[in-house]
């Protein structure tokens, strides 16, 4: 069984610099040890616990390590929602806004641009919805392609909204890939799309499900691993 747990009354907080952020402690039944990390965004710490650890345990050790903190909340790229005449991240390239307010109000790719109109206060969730739209159809494409290769039928589709995972797959074989990735390069999105495809084949992360991701994957695994942590929290950094 696995749950966050918060105290509705005095939730617990942890001090990292100068801000106060809350603390989300999940109790997992295979946790054999105290694991920190920090939300993408930066909104709040997060401890996964063996289910027999005390919440004053796992407060002790998020407060203990207040320097490592407050280094990973320094690399929180800024809130930097898209905004007319600037640029929206696509497929690895800094993407043009062409906004005027009589163009159409659903974006459309024209001459290496991005072109839209409508109301400018509206403009971050239409090309959110542009930014998902576009992101299913690559995914759709990958998926097949992955599939293909490896000899699978071909999975449900569905795009993800998670702060933490970049793909998932169920046990009922539905495939769940984080739509952000349609910002990153291509190589990146499709290493994510590889990884839950061999997953299809092996529902672990045993030797035998990396030799069936080496021999998915048609490029270079370490190069889009690394991409990923280097850059991956800027993903979150345009739209939260």
């Amino acid at each position: 069984m696995i749950g966050w747990l918060r105290r509705a009354d005095t939730p617990p907080t942890v001090v990292v610099g100068e801000r106060e952020l809350p603390l989300a402690i999940r109790h997992h039944a295979r946790a054999t040890r105290l694991t920190l990390r920090l939300a993408p965004d930066g909104s709040e710490v997060r401890v996964t616990v063996p289910r027999w650890v005390r919440t004053a345990e796992a407060l002790s050790f998020a407060r203990s390590r207040q320097g490592w903190l407050a280094q990973q909340l320094a690399r929180v790229p800024q809130q930097a929602p898209p905004a007319p005449g600037g640029t929206v991240q696509y497929r690895g390239a800094a993407l043009p806004i062409d906004w005027h307010a009589a163009h159409p109000r659903t974006p459309r790719m024209m001459e290496g641009a991005l072109r839209c109109g409508g109301p400018a206060d509206t403009l971050v969730p239409r090309l959110a919805r542009w930014l998902a739209q576009e992101a299913e159809q690559l995914l759709a494409a990958d998926l097949r392609h992955y599939c293909a290769r490896a000899c699978v039928p071909l999975p449900a589709l569905r795009l993800s909204r998670a702060q933490r995972r970049w793909g998932s797959c169920s046990t009922g074989g539905t495939v769940r890939i984080n739509w952000r990735l349609v910002q990153a390069p291509d190589h990146v999105r499709r290493s994510v799309v590889a990884h839950e495809v061999a997953h299809l084949l092996h529902f672990n992360h045993s030797p035998a499900f990396h030799a069936a991701l080496e021999r998915l994957y048609d490029d270079d695994l370490m190069a889009a691993d690394g991409w990923l942590k280097a850059h991956g929290r800027g993903l979150y950094s345009a739209f939260g």
